[in-house]
């Protein structure tokens, strides 16, 4: 099987290079300074999980060049999603790809299926803590990571049945199949709203939430506003789910923290509107009330797109 990593950010260069690193056919998307970087220094990966240094790269930067792919891999933030889409529409068109989108939230679920077709569009996101330093190479900071996929249309069973076979010989990440891939997305939804915006609005990693019983409370708050959404969704969580996605949060190792909070240290645009402005959408669409996820949002917009200067 032939696969896009579209985007090689901390994501895409590190699963894309879990999948180099076991000898499937992967290429990479990105653009021209990106492709640069990679050029010179390579691709580099810095993980519990094991190190990786490779310059075997195949990289494109035109969408027209891109031929011969069966599966695009999107890995890329959602406030890119916009600009990215008209080149992802023309690799999918030319290729007849299957696109397994590893963004956060849901609303470009819908969008990439009236966009692309539904029968393209599969179910899917990440788990990992990570980012680039100076030189591009990826940082991987706590001890796991996945890929979790499934299909969202009866079409994409031979397409999964193939990646689940190459998830298998995988032994450095896990990409794994799953028969309950959409509530397993609002469940990662759910999380990380909670996650990302209390460690970004209080500027703190993990252990925090979990030494003030205030701040675990907004952390709280906002998974139990986010399973109410997911309900009006059709996705139930149980008490006792919500429950254990609350404690979830401070059980993290006490100094990770989200991956919105690392690029708002480094001054860097922030997924507030493609995660809480998206979680907002779903409420104000459902008629829920969601004031803590409205207030984390304000406080997080006017940092939308990358550090203030006063």
């Amino acid at each position: 099987m032939n696969i896009l990593m579209y985007g090689a950010g901390a994501l895409g260069a590190y699963f894309g290079g879990r999948l180099l690193e076991k000898g499937h056919n992967i290429y990479f998307f990105v653009r021209e300074k990106r492709a640069l970087q990679l050029q010179k220094e390579g691709l580099h990966i810095d993980s519990p999980q094991g190190d990786l240094k490779t310059s075997d790269l195949t990289l494109f930067t035109d969408p027209e060049e891109v031929k011969n792919i069966d599966l695009i891999i999107l890995a890329i933030k959602g406030y890119h999603l916009n600009d990215a889409l008209p080149q992802i529409e023309m690799i999918q068109k030319n290729n007849q790809a299957f696109v397994l989108p590893l963004l956060n939230g849901m609303e470009h679920i819908p969008r990439l299926q009236e966009t692309l077709g539904e029968e393209y569009i599969l179910g899917g996101f990440a788990s990992m803590i990570a980012t680039l330093n100076e030189k591009g190479h990826v940082v991987h900071s706590n001890q796991t990571s996945s890929i979790t996929f499934g299909t969202l249309h009866s079409r994409q069973k031979n397409i999964c049945a193939s990646l689940a076979d190459i998830g298998e010989g995988i032994t450095n990440t896990t990409i794994q199949f799953s028969d309950h891939i959409k509530k397993l997305m609002w469940r990662k939804y759910t999380f990380i709203t909670a996650f990302s915006g209390v460690t970004t609005a209080t500027n703190l990693p993990a252990g925090f939430i979990a030494k003030h019983d205030a701040t675990y409370e907004v952390a709280k708050n906002v998974v139990e506003e986010m399973a109410e959404i997911a309900a009006k969704d059709g996705i139930r969580f149980t008490k006792e789910e919500i429950e254990q996605i609350a404690e979830n949060q401070r059980q993290m190792p006490k100094e990770s923290t989200s991956s919105m909070h690392q690029d708002f240290r480094k001054g860097l645009p922030i997924e507030v509107e493609h995660l809480h402005g998206g979680a907002l959408r779903f409420a104000e669409k459902y008629g829920v009330q969601a004031p803590t996820i409205q207030t984390i949002y304000g406080l997080l917009k006017p940092y939308e797109h990358g550090r203030i200067d006063l």
